[in-house]
């Protein structure tokens, strides 16, 4: 499978390698808002993300989703499931038509786990996952919405261009109307600029001011 030699967790694998691999790996495409796993679903291979935009998410009380992470190419997905043996903590569907490559845990714990590189590129992808998800608790816990939207913004997300305002919203964790006067009040304060694609950031100083301890 060529897109595996593409990968840079398998870069480093010889011909023979790969091939085994690709013995037990399954190439699958998916149409835009398509379920990839449910939240509870036993997991039993590993994801490759590498085409589209998947969103891992959970619905609150009042059935709104809480998007705790977007992933783009080339990505593993909730690998820390299979190391721990649970059950998806949350579900998984994509925002585009996108493809991944699905590889059976058993036979690749059986035949590459010993493979000490191997073993380095599971914990370097646990750990962004965790910066990650320190990032997000920072940004929708801690801070409210006007700081939140300014480390947003001075993180130089392309997202704040490309995405939809109720989009934007989702993943910030507020409603569009909140958004919409929170990119007004920071336009009021000079560190935004509107544009006719976007906003553009006037003071990045002062921006950083209302997120940083």
């Amino acid at each position: 499978m060529k897109e595996l030699k593409q990968c840079s967790f398998f870069e480093n694998l010889n011909d023979q390698q790969l091939e085994l691999l690709s013995s037990f790996a399954l190439k699958k495409s998916y149409e835009k808002d398509s379920i990839l796993f449910y939240e509870k679903d036993e997991p039993t291979s590993i994801i490759l993300l590498i085409e589209g935009i998947l969103k891992v998410y959970k619905t609150d009380s009042k059935n709104n989703e809480i998007i705790m992470h977007r992933f783009t190419p080339v990505t593993m997905v909730a690998e820390m499931v299979l190391l721990e043996g649970i059950a998806y903590p949350a579900s998984g569907a994509f925002e585009t038509s996108g493809t991944i490559i699905e590889i059976n845990f058993e036979r690749f714990k059986k035949e590459f786990f010993n493979d000490p590189e191997i073993s380095l590129m599971f914990f370097k992808s646990l750990s962004k996952k965790i910066k990650y998800l320190e990032n997000v608790i920072s940004l929708n816990v801690v801070l409210d919405s006007t700081a939140r939207l300014a480390k947003f913004i001075s993180d130089e997300r392309t997202e704040v261009s490309t995405l939809k305002h109720y989009n934007l919203a989702k993943q910030l964790h507020m409603t569009p109307e909140t958004l919409s006067r929170t990119f007004k009040k920071l336009v009021m304060l000079g560190l935004l600029e509107k544009e006719s694609n976007g906003y553009k950031i006037k003071n990045k100083k002062g921006l950083k001011i209302l997120f940083e301890p």
